[in-house]
């Protein structure tokens, strides 16, 4: 799974991918709607494959935080929705996911944030396992 080419654009909604670059910015397509617009240079605009997620000892790729979620939840979407759910139960998924996440860096926000892009990326087909491990599942089946 590579969340590389996948992007967070502050003040517009859900996830986007990058479709191709230009000479002042980028054109990306909303992972939701599929709609392609433009942003530029001056947008403030994140890469999912660059953001972590504290723990205990050091910081975790968000591509593994994803793959252990997609794993406990055997390739399925939250049961809650990640706007409207108590902090608790989103914390607990995320403690049966990453046990080891720091429970005092890891902001509820985070949180909501975390399994609504989850939530995403399941939708649009862009989380998968690595290669290692479908291989591992279909020998053991």
């Amino acid at each position: 799974m590579d969340l590389s080419n996948i992007l967070v654009i502050a003040g517009k909604p859900d996830l986007s991918e990058l479709v191709s670059q230009t000479k002042g910015g980028a054109v990306v397509a909303n992972l939701v709607t599929g709609q392609k617009y433009p942003v530029f240079k001056n947008d403030r605009i994140s890469s999912l494959g660059e953001i972590r997620l504290f723990t205990e000892t050091d910081e975790r790729p968000l591509e593994e935080v994803m793959q252990n979620i997609f794993r406990k939840l055997e390739g399925k979407a939250t049961a809650f929705d990640p706007k409207k759910a108590e902090s608790k139960v989103m914390f607990d998924l995320l403690g049966e996911a990453l046990p080891d996440y720091d429970r005092e860096r890891v902001h509820a926000s985070d949180v909501k944030k975390l399994f609504s892009w989850y939530n995403v990326l399941l939708a649009a087909g862009k989380i998968t396992l690595d290669e290692e491990e479908k291989s591992e599942e279909g020998q053991d089946k």
